[in-house]
């Protein structure tokens, strides 16, 4: 083999920009961030706008999370908006826990957050007492540009936090 034939083998410009180095959870948390499946838990006026957030004005597609799942085991990202009930905490936790992991919650306006208005024995006064949420949405009710925001949010929790092979690594007895 001639010493010309020998360098363009080990050296092909075609492939140079096409060659990416990253770590694997990084690449994980990547993935994970640029393709959310929410799974609405609509329970009063919020759920309206949340509505409105998937429909063509605010295009919540262009965050990866335009997939609505009304199936627990195929979400990731729960989004709880409006009134929680104690009558309707215990579905709200039972879909919770069907969810596969890893998992994150969106509280999303005044009344998911902390009850709201609402000083009175029959409302849960914020979902945060029943189950771990990671971005909080403000508002009565909150405009989809706020759970927009709230959604950029929990993309940058995640694009953060370690992935699930350091979790997996971390546990291994010794």
């Amino acid at each position: 083999m001639s010493e010309a034939n020998l360098q363009h083998a080990a050296y092909d410009s075609k492939v140079e920009g096409n060659v990416i180095f990253t770590r694997v959870d990084t690449a994980i948390n990547w993935m994970r961030k640029n393709s959310l499946w929410p799974m609405p838990m609509g329970l009063a006026c919020c759920a309206i706008e949340l509505m409105g957030t998937g429909a063509s004005r605010y295009d919540i597609a262009r965050f990866g999370a335009e997939v609505m799942r009304f199936s627990p085991r195929q979400a990731d990202v729960m989004i709880v908006a409006g009134t929680v009930t104690y009558k309707m905490a215990l579905a709200v936790k039972r879909v919770w826990d069907q969810m596969p992991g890893p998992k994150w919650c969106i509280a999303m306006g005044a009344c998911a957050s902390s009850g709201g208005m609402y000083r009175s024995y029959a409302v849960l006064q914020g979902i945060d007492n029943l189950i771990p949420v990671d971005v909080y949405v403000s508002g009565c009710p909150p405009r989809p540009e706020a759970l927009l925001e709230g959604l950029m949010k929990l993309q940058d929790k995640i694009d953060k936090s370690e992935s699930s092979l350091a979790h997996f690594n971390a546990e291994k007895p010794a």
